[in-house]
């Protein structure tokens, strides 16, 4: 991990993929790929981490998988956000734009 990167929080993975699955559907590499680019490479998440957080996911019913073609003609497993995802990814956004307005006021008050 270099000095840039950081640990995510929990809670903070499902966050970040369905935020990912936002733009669109994607195999588990281009989520990856996303969530580095979302947080200005801050976040790095590994398949042992990212696998086993997209099957919760689907079997919580926020997200749809199915198989496909990856751009180098590979078979690779995408996955796409379900209208439960979406109304979860409003709720988790609600939820972490409060957390993180508290710990700003927590972190400038004297």
């Amino acid at each position: 991990m270099s000095p840039e990167q950081t640990s995510l929080l929990q809670g903070t993975l499902d966050l970040l993929i369905l935020k990912s699955l936002r733009a669109g559907e994607m195999h588990g590499l281009g989520i990856s790929r996303r969530i580095q680019q979302l947080t200005g490479g801050t976040f790095v998440v590994k398949p042992g981490s990212l696998f086993p957080a997209l099957h919760r996911m689907e079997e919580e019913g926020w997200i749809a998988a199915f198989w496909g073609e990856s751009e180098n003609n590979r078979r690779a497993k995408y996955y796409r956000m379900s209208k439960a995802g979406q109304k979860q990814l409003e709720a988790e956004t609600k939820r972490w734009s409060r957390i993180s307005l508290a710990i700003g006021q927590a972190l400038e008050a004297s």
